[in-house]
């Protein structure tokens, strides 16, 4: 994988930093169109339950958020379910997805539809 640009750096590493303050499965941040960042844990509580990236994109929304430019999940799944990315995909149907193991290695980015 190519070197990641600086502000998607930036977003992994506040993913992990998410999932390593809380001890969480997952941490997640994604980054709007005006550049702010929304970072979150999956959330495990018996009445409740979401992933990181659920979470993310809900604070992008309810804080006003019109579009995402990118999306980091950190987990050890290796992977990004695909609900995740479909919440992702409502917001910012040309960001990719990054996903990154707990230690900040990018294993994939997905890209949106069409895009290369």
């Amino acid at each position: 994988m190519s070197e990641l640009n600086p502000e998607d750096a930036k977003i992994i590493t506040l993913a992990r930093a998410a999932r390593a303050r809380t001890g969480a499965a997952e941490g997640a941040a994604v980054r709007d169109e005006t550049g702010r960042t929304y970072s979150a844990t999956n959330v495990d509580l018996p009445s409740l339950r979401l992933t990181a990236l659920a979470v993310a994109v809900a604070m992008a929304v309810s804080s006003g958020a019109e579009d995402l430019e990118a999306a980091a999940l950190v987990t050890a799944a290796g992977a990004a379910a695909s609900e995740d990315i479909a919440a992702v995909r409502d917001l910012g149907p040309k960001a990719p997805v990054l996903v990154a193991a707990p230690d900040g290695t990018v294993l994939t980015s997905i890209p949106a539809h069409g895009a290369r």
